[in-house]
């Protein structure tokens, strides 16, 4: 059983954020050659729950999404930079041996049925963001941008894309990046990331109540 080249990470990714990455490590190395080899060159990427990205002996959670190699540059000596695309959202089911490196059995994992999120919850969520960048932007002499979280057409018209593409602009910690991710219903994580962005919210009023706002 090959399994799908799994990539742990210390940050839960989003489908639709782009992923740069700098290969050094040999398993790592490997990994990069045998995607270039496919037809379809991706690997998936998970959160690191315990450990470092180097060496392994890690602990990793199992809901990630499959990232797509879209450019890359081979200098030698198994070193690559690459650019990579975060797809569909998967889940793993078995993890195998890390020889040569990390693989798991995976399936896709679409949002599961729930209650529809329309338009008018979406723009919910749209405020609060930019209520969010506002007051951070105040203490800092700056002013928001008109079109702070505009997005393509394709993903406003995709309320399961566009309510990604808006986590992916808060700043947020992994935990609750990774909560967003793993809501099974896209109704779920409206909620996940709501509540991300009132924790966010209210960090930032502890820090400006407290005078610290670098």
């Amino acid at each position: 059983m090959a399994g799908q080249p799994m990539f742990p990470l210390q940050s839960a990714l989003l489908p639709g954020e782009s992923l740069p990455l700098r290969i050094f490590e040999p398993r790592y190395s490997q990994l990069v050659a045998d995607c270039l080899a496919m037809t379809d060159p991706t690997f998936g990427v998970v959160l690191i729950t315990q450990g470092r990205e180097v060496g392994g002996g890690d602990a990793r959670s199992d809901v990630g999404a499959l990232a797509r190699i879209t450019e890359y540059a081979d200098h030698g000596m198994g070193q690559y930079e690459l650019k990579a695309v975060v797809g569909e959202r998967i889940r793993v089911l078995e993890w195998l041996s890390d020889e040569p490196y990390p693989r798991a059995v995976v399936e896709p994992w679409p949002d599961e049925p729930g209650p529809a999120v329309t338009p008018e919850r979406i723009g919910v969520v749209i405020d609060k963001i930019l209520v969010l960048f506002e007051r951070i932007l105040a203490t800092r002499g700056g002013r928001l941008r008109f079109d702070a979280l505009a997005v393509e057409p394709e993903i406003a018209d995709n309320p399961s894309l566009h309510i990604y593409a808006l986590a992916a602009r808060v700043p947020m910690g992994q935990a609750d990046r990774y909560a967003v991710l793993a809501a099974p219903t896209l109704s779920g994580r409206v909620d996940a990331l709501t509540d991300a962005i009132e924790t966010v919210t209210a960090m930032v009023e502890f820090q400006i109540a407290n005078g610290d706002d670098e």
